[in-house]
Order: C-alpha cells, then structure tokens, then sequence
C-alpha cells in the first residue's frame, strides 16, 4: 500500500469517527424514532436544542469530558424562563463570601426593603424554621420547586449590572439576565432597580446595601426574537409577533458549562469558577437534588417528584417515585411554550453519570400568554424520553474506571 493510500486512509477513518462522534444525539432520536417522532418529523416548528456531556474518569477518578450537540445554535433566541435561577443562586453565595463579613454566611437573616415602586419588602419568611429569610433558605425553594419571588429577593440582592458582569468575567459571554420573573408591574426601567438589603444576626445588622441603580446593556444580536403571530396583552389579542428582545437570554451550551463549573469545580480555571466554600458545595448538591416530599422546611404537600425533575421522569404519574439510587442535580424552565432542562444525572448503583441539556418550544397556534401551550403532550414526553434514551445508553458505555461518585451522596435531606 502505497503512502499517498495509507494516508488518505487514515484521513477517511478519522473523519468518519469524527462525523460518528458529531452525529451520536442524531443517531440516539433516529434509532429510538418511535420516542420522538412528532418532534423529528417537524424540527423547525419544535426548535429542539440539545447538549449531551460523557463523563469519563480516569484512574484518579479525575472526570474528562466528551461533548455532542443536536441542532446548537448559540444565536437562536429560544426564552431560558426559570434556568436563569441556577446562576442568580450561585452569584449569591459569591457575594456573600466576598463581603468577607464577620458572622455573614448564606443562613444570616436577609430582609429587603422597598425602594422605588413597584417594589415590595418582605422581612419574614413563614416557609423558614426560623420564621426568617436567608439567600440558603431562598435558593432551597429555587430549586425544589422553582420559587420565582425567592430568585427575584436574590436579584435584587445582587443587582443587575453586579450580576451579569459577575457572569461575564468568568467567561460565560452568552448571558443576559435583566429582569425579575413570575411579577408584573416592572418594566425596563423597574427592572434595573433593585431594593435595598440588609443582613443580620439576631438584632444586630451586620451589612446594608441601598437601592442601586444598574444596567446591563449588550447587543447579542440574537435570531428569531419576535416569535410567533400574536400575544396576548391586558385581555387582548395583538395580532403580531411577540418581541423577546428585551428578555432574559442565555445559551444552552452555557447553561451546561455553569452547571459543570458548580458539578466539577476540580476541572475549571480558578477564573471560571464562582466563589464557593466546600461548605457552599455541599448545600448545593443537596438542594439541587432534593426531592420536595423530601423537604421539612418548606413543607411541600402536592408537588410529586418529577415536579422540577424533566429528564427521565417529565412524565410520570402523579404519585409515581424516583428511585432511591437516582439523582439528578439540575434546574428546568418553563414558560411562553419552551420547556428546558439543564442536569448531571448519577446512578450511584450503575455507577452512571453524565451531562445533559436541552430545550424545546411547544406552541403550535404560535399565540404567547394564551395559556395554550402543549407541555403534557409534547414538550415533557420529549424530554423524559430523551433523558431515558441517554440514560440508557450510559449504562451500556463501557468505561475503563467506575466513577467514585460519593461526594454526590446525601444521606439526609430536610
């Protein structure tokens, strides 16, 4: 064989797995056709958007990664809704930890006051043990069941220049976070004003910050932000696209690679990572992969497990469990149609571990704030198969160490 010949071989073969490894999510919808068809067959409609880590340790159970993609579109505007929390969350801890305050940690009393309208105070939280609000207590009910006023008392700590200019250092770029969610009244201006907030410890105040005024302005120069033929605004119907311009942005791929800085730390330039104790970690990993029945504090009485948990189990029954050996450590969204997911998922039975992020816009009549939106038929059974089809797939991959997963374990929730 001549060398022009086995060179060119060896070009081919490693194009080919190449192109095998860019097409494996690809490979994972079509082989399990069945699962998704209503959702392949019409892709431009659905605006699916997947990003699907491995995990590999090595034999110093030092995890390396393998990243495909289905359909990445970084300049895609899709609408991130409550997954913006998981960064507001974390950004809070930061600051706290860089106060460097003596006697200020994420349990000390927070109370915010009220400055410009249409703000409003809130100095007790009866959900808490102590009666009292904290940034722990806050991102507790973020996680376990998406609380929108817990993150927008976050918001308002951080204020929205400090918050997205804090993301931005780190090297997230495709991020922009600029109101608060789930409240109406606050329009742009509102928005880039925040309450002022003081922290104590017992009567004594250890730390207050006024009301600031900031603004984060970038042009991210996004495609598709009018979306749809019409909305709905004040009980009536404008028959015209809805303007997403001045909302809410992050990239998925992003979303994933601050869950990932959170997840793996030990493989994240000092740069990249938020300011975190070990403490900070664990309170994390166990509020991220806590169930609601779970929970004393808040006391959840209806919300079943699957009720912020999409991949693998978006689908279940009411009354339907988890499995104990599961856990799945992530933040969702939904709203205006989109449904998103972003997790690290561990079977510490299997020995399973992995990445995954996707989201999908299930609004067929293309009319916003109709309260039509086709969550339970398309948009939640898609992502519960997806994590299943992966899930499944993850068990079968050979991997030449099993991953130590035990510093993900927790043995007591409250």
């Amino acid at each position: 064989m001549s060398f022009r010949v086995l060179t060119l071989l060896l070009v081919l073969t490693g194009t080919s797995s190449l192109m095998a490894q860019k097409n494996l999510l690809k490979k994972l919808l079509h082989r399990n056709a069945g699962q998704f068809e209503a959702v392949l067959q019409l892709p431009d409609q659905y605006d699916v958007q997947i990003v699907y880590t491995q995990v590999d340790r090595d034999e110093n159970n030092f995890p390396h990664f393998t990243t495909h993609t289905y359909q990445l579109d970084e300049k895609k505007y899709y609408y991130p809704a409550s997954t913006v929390k998981m960064p507001v969350a974390f950004l809070a801890l930061e600051k706290i930890n860089q106060l460097k305050i003596m006697g200020l940690d994420k349990n000390s009393t927070l109370k915010t006051g009220a400055g410009s309208p249409p703000q409003t105070s809130a100095e007790t939280d009866p959900t808490a043990a102590s009666g009292l609000p904290s940034v722990a207590h806050y991102i507790k009910k973020i996680f376990l069941v998406s609380d929108n006023d817990a993150n927008n008392r976050l918001y308002e700590l951080l204020g929205q220049a400090q918050l997205n200019e804090a993301l931005w250092s780190k090297g997230f770029e495709n991020v922009k976070i600029v109101h608060r969610l789930g409240i109406g009244g606050f329009d742009e201006e509102a928005n880039r004003h925040t309450n002022p907030v003081s922290f104590f410890e017992g009567e004594k105040m250890l730390y207050h910050q006024g009301e600031v005024y900031s603004y984060a302005d970038r042009d991210f120069q996004l495609n598709e932000t009018l979306r749809g033929k019409g909305y709905y605004a004040d009980g009536r119907l404008v028959n015209e696209p809805f303007d997403f311009s001045k909302k809410n942005y992050i990239s998925l791929k992003t979303q994933l690679d601050i869950l990932k800085t959170v997840i793996f730390p030990e493989t994240t330039p000092a740069r990249q990572r938020f300011d975190l104790t070990e403490d900070d970690y664990r309170f994390l990993y166990r509020v991220m992969s806590e169930l609601p029945r779970e929970s004393r504090f808040p006391k959840y009485d209806h919300e079943p497990d699957h009720y912020v948990k999409f991949f693998m189990f978006g689908d279940n029954r009411e009354d339907e469990k988890m499995p104990a050996s599961v856990r799945i450590f992530n933040k969702v969204g939904w709203a205006y149609g989109f449904l998103t997911d972003v997790a690290y998922v561990v079977d510490f039975e299997a020995g399973v571990e992995f990445l995954l992020a996707a989201t999908i816009h299930v609004n067929e009549d293309g009319i916003f704030n109709d309260d039509n939106y086709e969550y339970e038929t398309v948009g939640l059974p898609f992502l519960a198969n997806l994590g299943k089809v992966v899930y499944d797939y993850e068990k079968k991959r050979k991997r030449k160490y099993k991953p130590d997963l035990s510093k993900f374990k927790i043995e007591n929730y409250d």
